[in-house]
């Protein structure tokens, strides 16, 4: 029997990876279904609570500084005593946010509820933390694909769970909750049976396993591509292009529904031209991952700057049609698509095992960061040179992505026997 340790053998790698991926993807469901509830209403929440619809944007703000305020800790904890309870915890907090959502709601406390929707951010960094852990136990044929899997059961949840709120909204009548607190139902439902599904299923812990793998390796020195040498600079460089392709995404997808608005766009056809969005950004990152797994991490990175380079000229160009920004929207969809997948998986293979988890929480930190500060920022850019102007100048992130592309590096750290 084939192994690639003293004591874990190949076959069983495998099984449990394919197990790992199969709950993770479940997860995200859940996890989903539970977020797109929660972060449909928070804007209206926010602004109902408060009396000033001007304090609407803050729910949103403090559900993105609370995923990254969670990122790097959760990644230590994960580090320490593995996936199943890191997100566990992750979705544990997140639903003490629920429950304080609806308690703020009720008393009419406004600053109760930003600190609420900060705590629900954590539920929204393990999510994140989902696509890392599908990388723990794959090998470099499959690790972009069981990335992407995971990545693309999110659509479930974004899609179904923002449509949950009519039907909560009655169920939460029925039972006396608060106004518009009903849908949150269907969030405790979905965090709860998130936190069953990682304590009972996530069983033998990915992570732990290959830490496992890696002591067995270093003891016995049999090789394993589960095992990575460190590449510091290829790792800086996956962190980035993630972390841009999230902030030019986040950037013009915040202003295209103001942007229509303006230009006589309903609401019908702005939340058609989101969800047409929402699809390009997950329904096909299982062939990214795949691409990434055949032609290399690098070069599905640089198709995903392609995809966000069209998406930016034929938002800017064809600004003043519908038609033509529904079609930049989703390509930007696409291109971030593209770069996510791509960029994780490189950031997993270019990090050795001890230093892995660590940068999977900066990565996350600074993708939410970078977005938050995205959409701040949109907005004022937006005021000052337009739609196309705005979409023109968030390319600066994508021509720096294309520049620093390390593909000397990568092939050198790809050589076998390192």
């Amino acid at each position: 029997m084939s192994t690639t340790s003293a004591e874990v053998p190949v076959e069983e790698l495998a099984r449990v990876q394919r197990r790992t991926v199969w709950v993770l993807s479940l997860g995200q469901v859940l996890g989903g279904v539970a977020f797109g509830a929660t972060i449909s209403l928070g804007a209206v929440l926010a602004s109902e609570v408060s009396g000033d619809e001007s304090f609407s944007g803050l729910a949103a703000a403090a559900v993105t500084l609370g995923t990254a305020l969670v990122a790097v800790p959760l990644a230590a904890f994960a580090r320490r005593f593995g996936r199943r309870f890191s997100l566990s915890l992750g979705m544990a907090i997140a639903l003490v946010g629920v429950v304080l959502v609806i308690i703020a709601v009720g008393a009419r406390a406004f600053p109760l509820l930003l600190v609420a929707f900060l705590f629900v951010g954590a539920g929204q960094a393990a999510n994140l933390q989902s696509r890392f852990a599908a990388t723990d136990l794959a090998t470099d044929a499959s690790r972009g694909r069981d990335l992407s899997i995971v990545v693309w059961a999110t659509t479930v949840g974004a899609v179904l769970g923002p449509n949950l709120a009519g039907p909560g909204e009655i169920l939460g009548d029925a039972v006396g909750m608060p106004p518009l607190t009903g849908p949150y139902l269907f969030t405790v439902g979905g965090q709860v049976l998130g936190i069953l599904l990682y304590l009972v299923l996530l069983r033998p812990d990915p992570l732990l396993l290959a830490q496992r793998v890696v002591a067995d390796r270093a003891a016995t020195r049999v090789t394993s591509d589960i095992v990575k040498a460190d590449a510091p600079l290829v790792a800086r460089y996956a962190i980035f292009a993630v972390a841009a392709a999230h902030g030019v995404m986040v950037s013009v997808m915040a202003m295209t529904p103001v942007h229509l608005l303006h230009h006589g766009a309903d609401l019908t056809v702005i939340g058609f031209t989101i969800s047409l969005h929402i699809a390009g950004m997950y329904a096909l990152a299982p062939i990214f991952g795949i691409l990434s797994d055949r032609v290399g991490r690098v070069p599905t990175i640089l198709l995903g700057q392609a995809l966000l380079i069209a998406a930016l000229l034929t938002a800017s160009f064809g600004e003043a049609s519908t038609v033509a920004v529904t079609i930049g929207l989703v390509l930007l969809g696409l291109g971030w698509s593209a770069s996510t997948v791509a960029g994780s998986a490189l950031l997993t293979e270019a990090s050795s095992e001890v230093r892995r988890t660590r940068r999977q929480g900066l990565s996350d930190f600074a993708m939410s960061i970078v977005g938050a500060a995205g959409a701040v920022l949109a907005g004022v850019i937006l005021g000052g040179i337009g739609y196309g102007g705005l979409s023109l100048l968030v390319g600066v992130a994508v021509i720096a992505v294309i520049l620093l592309a390390p593909l000397g590096r990568v092939r050198a750290s790809a050589r076998p026997g390192e």
